[in-house]
């Protein structure tokens, strides 16, 4: 039996569902696109929930405080950097615009300041990072302060000890002390962060484990957890649950895949669709074309093959993870389109002798090049397609784990990417008639 074509319309269709994906697909709703996203799983339920800027300089050990300061030593130093390719104002934009949606979805931000924010790691040591959902907002806060604070975990969970978190702390957080108690209600056996956190959205849980935490608070008016306060509402849970105490509370993420990751990827699957965005997720596209009236995407699931017809595209497929790019005994590729991928010469100068060289790894550089309208390069040196646009880490020239500034890249890149694209599509005689 022949299977039937599924078609669908748009005027964007964005490929890759992580952190730059979705953040394009928020910027083009916020400009009225028609939108289709798709793509696999991407890397967004790995992340900690921190939207780093810039935390570090290439080469230094030493934590960046200032990121705007940074940007612009960045674009003396390294001009080929996706972010030195970007103005200032337009990454704070994208800053405030990105988390601005989030908070009228449930995950309220803090916004874009001057500085960088001294945020925790689940290990217990120290990180920069520009903006922070508000449930973990009193731990920066607090250390700051050096406020008592009791940091506390559950019997049976993995990935998170209070007792890491002191030990590595400890010496810069006079005070501050471990407890363990069970979880409400899952007092035997090994607990989740995302069973817990989706119990907490229970009044009944909340009130029982508001009473756990004042009986382990002692005179310390300040509780630090594992992030777990609530998957769909955690504004809401963590203000019911500070209500209940009386204290302050702040979360730490967990190793991941943590909630925070996995709260912003149900917000974003969720309030993308109710504002029109057409999204076939978990599904590679297999294929990619162009011609004179538009784009082709071609990818099947278990019914049958799809068609995203769209008149541009943003590619924002990631890299070895996510599939963006493909790394091969010789070489590394672009699968999707064949596009030339900037690289090391050969395999043996992929890597440095030493793991932990403070140079990093040049393969950690790879990536496609993009035109100053983030086109991507074909061959040539000439854009693939006036159609065609790209954001993210697939973008090369950028050590994004190095310097801290993965979700930079990601939101600063995909805002440039939609504006150019708005461009284009608002300029093109052959657009499509979608736009609400």
């Amino acid at each position: 039996m022949t299977e039937l074509l599924r078609t669908f319309t748009a005027e964007l269709a964005v490929i890759g569902s992580g952190m730059a994906g979705f953040a394009a697909s928020v910027f083009a709703v916020n400009r009225k696109i028609a939108t289709a996203l798709t793509g696999n799983s991407g890397a967004l339920a790995y992340t900690t929930g921190y939207l780093d800027l810039l935390g570090r300089v290439d080469g230094s050990t030493v934590a960046v405080t200032d990121p705007w300061q940074a940007l612009e030593n960045l674009r003396a130093a390294q001009t080929r950097h996706p972010l030195s390719r970007i103005a200032a104002a337009e990454i704070r934009s994208g800053f405030d615009e990105f988390t601005s949606f989030l908070g009228e979805g449930g995950i309220a931000y803090s916004r874009a300041g001057q500085r960088n924010i001294t945020a925790l790691t689940p290990a217990g040591t120290l990180k920069q990072t520009l903006c922070v959902p508000a449930t973990m907002a009193a731990g920066p806060r607090a250390f700051a302060a050096q406020a008592a604070c009791v940091i506390v975990d559950f019997e049976g969970l993995k990935g998170f000890s209070a007792r890491e978190v002191v030990a590595n702390l400890g010496d810069r957080w006079p005070g501050l002390v471990a407890r363990r108690i069970p979880f409400p209600d899952m007092a035997r056996g090994e607990v989740y962060p995302e069973v817990m956190a989706r119990a907490l959205e229970v009044p009944a849980t909340r009130e029982k484990l508001a009473a756990a935490l004042t009986s382990v608070a002692g005179q310390a008016r300040v509780i630090g957890l594992p992030a777990i306060l609530g998957m769909h509402r955690p504004d809401h849970v963590h203000a019911d649950l500070q209500r209940l105490t009386g204290l302050e509370i702040f979360e730490i993420p967990t190793m991941p895949p943590s909630v925070p990751g996995v709260r912003l990827r149900e917000l974003l699957e969720q309030a993308l669709p109710a504002r029109g965005v057409t999204l076939i997720p978990q599904h590679k596209v297999a294929r990619l074309s162009f011609d004179d009236e538009g784009a082709n995407l071609d990818l099947h699931d278990s019914f049958g093959p799809i068609r995203i017809r769209a008149q541009a595209v943003i590619l924002a497929t990631g890299r070895f993870l996510s599939g963006g790019l493909e790394a091969h005994p010789d070489r590394i590729t672009e699968p999707l389109l064949d596009l030339p991928v900037t690289q090391p010469v050969g395999r043996a100068d992929w890597y440095r002798e030493r793991y932990t060289d403070v140079r990093g790894h040049a393969i950690h550089r790879a990536g496609i090049e993009i035109d100053a309208d983030s086109r991507p390069l074909g061959q040539g040196g000439r854009p693939h397609s006036e159609r065609l646009f790209a954001a993210g880490v697939v973008v090369a020239h950028q050590d994004w784990i190095r310097s801290r500034s993965g979700a930079g890249i990601a939101i600063a890149t995909a805002y440039k990417a939609v504006l150019a694209a708005e461009s284009y599509l608002r300029e093109s005689p052959g657009k499509l008639s979608a736009r609400a």
